[in-house]
């Protein structure tokens, strides 16, 4: 049998070419391809980190001013020894927002189960109205707390500041519970019926345990909301009750100290630890629920 040497060429000739087309397919694959995604995301992350990093320089720079001048943890050693006022004020901020976060994720985690199960006249506008303190500008709830303290002659401190908190994240509580109670399988409940239990062991052992994510959620929002807030602290606090917010907003006015990025620098890392120390724990909790 004789071999045509055309045939050859051309066999050679498909195999280069399918070889050829391989080779092309995989450097596509491992070209670097511009994603208008991954671009959005990176200038997402640099807007959001880069003050972080800034504040993280110049709690280090041995100068008060922006001026470059050394490392040094001088403004550490003030934030620890000469910075009495302002752990007062870190002190009033964490008691009014952990004391008011528990509040309202109670009041919330209850208002939510007895307004997504029960039918009653009027339920819509409660629904509607329980809303209004999230949608509304921070400036007209303050003013009408302040206006609700003085008709009743209440003396504005840290227990006015608690209650003004407790209403602001009472609707954030309330929404994040609902949302979680409204996928709720009440099969469970008429089960748990069923095998004897009466209405109060079914909300602790089986109503609550189910919808705790939502709960956890809402609490933890309280709790960030308040730590952070300004405009209602400011018109509802009295003497002797400034929190952080109120304290470092009073120091822009004679410049912002160091001793400020210091603690910056402290509580995102304290924040940080927290949060993945207790990711495990969440995820777990989360799953099992």
């Amino acid at each position: 049998m004789k071999l045509n040497p055309f045939n050859l060429v051309k066999s050679n000739r498909g195999k280069q070419s399918e070889n050829f087309r391989h080779a092309k397919r995989g450097w596509k694959k491992r070209a670097p391809q511009f994603s208008f995604s991954k671009t959005v995301l990176f200038l997402c992350l640099l807007f959001l980190f880069l003050p972080l990093l800034v504040i993280i320089f110049y709690s280090f720079n041995a100068s008060k001013d922006t001026e470059i001048t050394g490392f040094s943890f001088v403004w550490y050693q003030k934030l620890i020894f000469d910075s009495a006022p302002l752990w007062h004020s870190l002190l009033n901020s964490f008691i009014v927002a952990i004391s008011s976060s528990v509040v309202a994720t109670v009041l919330g985690s209850l208002a939510a189960i007895g307004v997504s199960w029960y039918k009653f006249k009027g339920k819509g506008y409660i629904q509607t109205i329980s809303f209004l303190p999230m949608v509304l500008p921070e400036v007209i709830m303050g003013l009408s707390l302040l206006i609700f303290f003085s008709a009743v002659k209440m003396s504005l401190g840290l227990f006015t500041i608690f209650i003004a908190h407790t209403t602001f994240c009472l609707p954030f509580v309330f929404l994040m519970v609902t949302a979680r109670v409204d996928d709720f399988d009440t099969s469970i409940i008429e089960a748990s019926h069923d095998l004897g239990a009466n209405e109060i062991q079914t909300l602790t052992k089986v109503i609550i345990p189910a919808i705790m994510p939502g709960i956890i959620s809402g609490f933890m929002m309280s709790v960030t909301m308040s730590l952070e807030d300004y405009v209602i602290t400011f018109l509802v606090s009295g003497p002797g009750s400034t929190t952080l917010p109120l304290y470092v907003y009073s120091m822009i006015r004679f410049g912002v100290s160091p001793v400020i990025n210091s603690l910056s620098f402290v509580l995102i890392v304290a924040i940080g630890l927290l949060t993945f120390s207790l990711r495990k724990g969440l995820k777990g909790f989360v799953a099992a629920h």
